[in-house]
């Protein structure tokens, strides 16, 4: 009996089995293909890569250019390009054109022109990204000097140019780049322009330099043969490092702002404003060095100086001009630590020094209660 009853189950588990394939078989679908003529599902070249590479057939050079953009749309480099005597390494004759270096090298020899260049008037919008362009005969990346406008440059490594490292035309944005030993300016920029996280070292000329209604944020200028950074009106500089730079830190003119920036060991003042500026915030420290400068310098009138701290200078805080309010900043080890002249809105305390704290309580009052006290301690 008990074989009888194994036996019904090994033959019902093999029916629930092949139940099992025929209900697969059945709801996977008609094997029978679609009719109509069978189609490739590969995708063409130009759909796998829609950008047009630089080359001898598609961006032809000419008299003065290895290769010569004629028409809008999307370029690549396929590799590295090597300069030419009397040419430019990539010219630019089109608006809407974006030049993808690709992260290859663009490197230039002594008489070449620029590594990239924009060489026809009134172009708009332009955009060179990723890559390393050096050592050519004039700028490394030169979109500004016809004027060109809406410009974009980002990840370009500038060094070793005989001209400008990277230079834009009106209302341009460079952002991530580096210039480094270039015999004229490391950035320069026109005007209606921003440039962010931007490094500028060891040019003969100034590091950073824009136009007049720019923004300057998160970048580092240092060992530059004129000013680290230089501005024209109506621009803001933010969040900035200016060191060991042959002129000044950082000098803006009129109407522009300078804030929570660090100027360190500059040649002349660590920070210069002219007139209209608000200059807040900052850390100037050893400014003057091999030369005669102070950690702010004001030359004229109308600025708002706050809370700012400066040390180690010729001078400390240096306003020339009237009608400047000075309030809530700290100057020490200055050989002058306050040089300004009668007509300004400033109160100056010399700070307590207190005894040693530890625990919970101590010290002595700064010397003064009023908020907008100025303090030499």
């Amino acid at each position: 009996m008990a074989t009888n009853k194994q036996t019904l189950a090994r033959v019902a588990l093999a029916l629930l089995a092949v139940g099992g394939v025929i209900s697969t078989l059945v709801w996977a679908g008609p094997l029978d293909p679609p009719a109509g003529a069978v189609s490739s599902t590969y995708k063409t070249l130009t759909e796998v890569e829609p950008r047009l590479a630089i080359s001898s057939t598609n961006t032809p050079g000419d008299a003065d250019s290895l290769y010569k953009i004629t028409q809008p749309g999307s370029y690549y480099l396929t590799g590295n390009v090597s300069g030419v005597v009397g040419k430019h390494g990539v010219e630019i004759a089109a608006s809407g054109v974006t030049l993808d270096l690709n992260g290859f090298d663009l490197q230039g020899v002594a008489g070449s022109l620029d590594g990239v260049s924009t060489t026809v008037g009134s172009l708009a919008n332009i955009a060179v990204v990723n890559g390393s362009v050096r050592n050519w005969g004039d700028e490394g990346v030169d979109l500004g000097s016809n004027t060109a406008l809406n410009i974009r440059v980002t990840d370009v490594l500038a060094s070793g140019n005989t001209g400008h490292g990277i230079a834009t035309g009106f209302d341009g944005t460079v952002s991530n780049c580096s210039a480094y030993g270039n015999t004229g300016y490391g950035i320069v920029m026109g005007v209606n322009c921003s440039v962010s996280n931007c490094s500028a070292y060891g040019n003969n000329g100034y590091g950073i330099v824009t136009g007049a209604n720019c923004s300057v944020s998160n970048c580092t200028a240092s060992y530059n043969g004129v000013d680290g950074i230089n501005t024209g009106n109506s621009c803001t500089v933010s969040n900035c490092s200016a060191y060991s730079n042959a002129g000044d830190g950082i000098n803006v003119v009129s109407g522009c702002t300078v804030e929570g920036c660090s100027a360190r060991h500059n040649t002349l003042d660590g920070i210069q404003c002219t007139l209209g500026c608000v200059v807040r915030g900052n850390t100037c420290t050893s400014n003057g060095s091999d030369g005669d400068g102070a950690g702010i310098h004001a030359t004229a009138s109308d600025n708002r100086i706050e809370g700012n701290n400066c040390t180690g200078a010729d001078r400390g805080i240096d306003v020339d001009g009237a009608g400047n309010i000075i309030i809530k900043n700290t100057c020490s080890g200055n050989t002058t630590n306050w040089d300004v002249v009668a007509g300004n809105t400033i109160l100056v305390v010399q700070g307590s020094s207190a005894g040693a704290v530890l625990g919970n309580t101590g010290g002595t009052a700064p010397g003064s209660t009023d908020p907008n006290a100025n303090f030499t301690y």
